[in-house]
């Protein structure tokens, strides 16, 4: 089907040929061949008038005979432009979009829709008789086109930011050229499980789209997933663990645990550093001691030397598990309700790109309990900080295996959980 590129670019080419009969003849043809809508198409590809294509339209459909056809007119012929007709008509319009006095206060439209019906009325108001078709071909005329917002004020940044990437960056790349395991860590956004649409289309049978819920009541939802992604740099591979009850720091650290035991103690047999980049917020959070105090857990038992930096408030979609494994995920959930979390699991595990990325998935329900979670949150932990190495305002630190925390942490984590469980029966009785 022709766009309007196109046909404006043949009634370029065919102007100069053709006499006002002719072009308007043209122009209906191009309006029936094009079908439905083809009208307001060719009426914005060539600047014609909407009835000058209309008539050419029912021109071309009669089969009268030349003799009783409508002549050419003579030059100079027809209904005269609006601009001499009603003088000052265009400034009058200008002045009311105009983006300098689009901020008067006195302005007609400052706090109104500036749609083409409202500009319509305001015009009237001026004395001016136009419709809001012409007002719309007026707009196009002065260079004026529908605009929506567009995101492009981040607010104030820190003075060091570009300090702050390069030393990520530095110490990816001093990772990866020395063969230590990097990874990039984060939480998908939740998704909840049942007949929920989920925005893109794909190909189905004609007429026959996917029937599912008008609305997206949690209430009417089988579950809720909470994809936790382990994005692997160097191998070019992720890790997802589906979680189904709640996103915590201890759910996010059993996530790397199951991926090193899984996939990274395999493939880096002879390691004994790794490095996490993660974003500042949520179950990873730069300030969640939680978060902190179980890596360190997880570093005695693996001994690894394990190394975190957080990447600055604001700036997570550039950390390469939102577009090298969470953008993937997305693209393949497209125009599809997660029915159920069999669903989930085969559409994460079954997504490869033809860049060599492979997911796996295990599915686990390792999310903390309410109660657990408090109990844990006044648990201090003391970790060996690298802040004298980092950027200024950079948030990293590296945890080391450390004996004496090997078994305390436990027994102070074992009577925290049995005073929040007891005060919880004390509560319930």
């Amino acid at each position: 089907m022709a766009t309007e590129t196109e046909i404006r670019k043949r009634y370029k080419l065919m102007k100069a040929h053709l006499d006002e009969r002719e072009l308007r003849l043209w122009a209906g043809a191009e309006a029936l061949a094009h079908g439905r809508g083809g009208r307001e198409l060719v009426a914005r590809a060539t600047g014609l008038g909407r009835n000058t294509v209309l008539d050419g339209k029912k021109e071309v459909r009669s089969k009268k005979p030349p003799a009783d056809l409508v002549k050419v007119r003579r030059k100079g012929g027809g209904a005269k432009p609006i601009e001499e007709k009603q003088p000052g008509i265009y400034e009058a319009l200008e002045s009311l979009v105009d983006p300098v006095t689009r901020g008067d206060p006195e302005s007609a439209l400052r706090w109104t829709c500036k749609s083409t019906r409202a500009l319509e009325t305001e015009m009237k108001a001026k004395s001016f008789t136009v419709s809001q078709h012409k007002i719309a071909e007026m707009l196009r005329e002065m260079g004026y086109s529908l605009q929506a917002t567009q995101k492009a004020y981040e607010g104030e940044q820190h003075p060091d930011r570009d300090a702050q990437f390069r030393h990520i960056n530095d110490t990816v790349e001093k990772f990866l050229a020395a063969g230590q395991p990097v990874v990039s860590v984060d939480t998908k956004k939740k998704e909840l499980v049942g007949e929920f649409q989920n925005r893109g289309r794909e190909w189905q049978p004609e007429k026959s789209p996917v029937q599912v819920n008008v609305h997206d009541f949690p209430t009417m939802a089988v579950g809720k997933a909470i994809p936790y992604g382990v994005y692997d740099v160097a191998k070019n591979s992720g890790w997802v663990s589906v979680g189904i009850d709640h996103d915590t720091p201890m759910f996010a650290v059993n996530s790397i645990r199951s991926w090193w035991s899984a996939v990274g103690r395999t493939s880096y047999w002879n390691s004994r550093e790794l490095l996490i980049t993660a974003d500042s917020g949520g179950s990873n959070s730069a300030r969640s001691r939680v978060w902190k105090a179980e890596l360190q857990k997880f570093a005695n038992e693996t001994g690894l030397k394990v190394t975190v930096l957080h990447f600055p408030p604001g700036t997570s979609k550039w950390n390469k598990v939102e577009h090298r494994l969470f953008s993937h995920i997305t693209m393949n959930w497209r125009g599809r309700p997660l029915e159920d979390f069999e669903t989930v699991v085969r559409t994460i595990s079954a997504k490869k790109t033809r860049a060599g990325l492979t997911v796996k998935l295990a599915s686990t329900n390792a999310g903390t309990s309410l109660a657990l979670r408090r109990a844990t949150r006044s648990w201090r932990v003391s970790t060996s900080s690298g802040a004298n190495s980092m950027a200024s305002g950079t948030t990293g630190y590296v945890l080391k295996r450390s004996r004496s925390l090997v078994s305390s942490p436990n027994r102070v984590l074992r009577s925290e959980v049995w005073r929040a469980l007891l005060s919880c029966l004390r509560e319930c009785a």
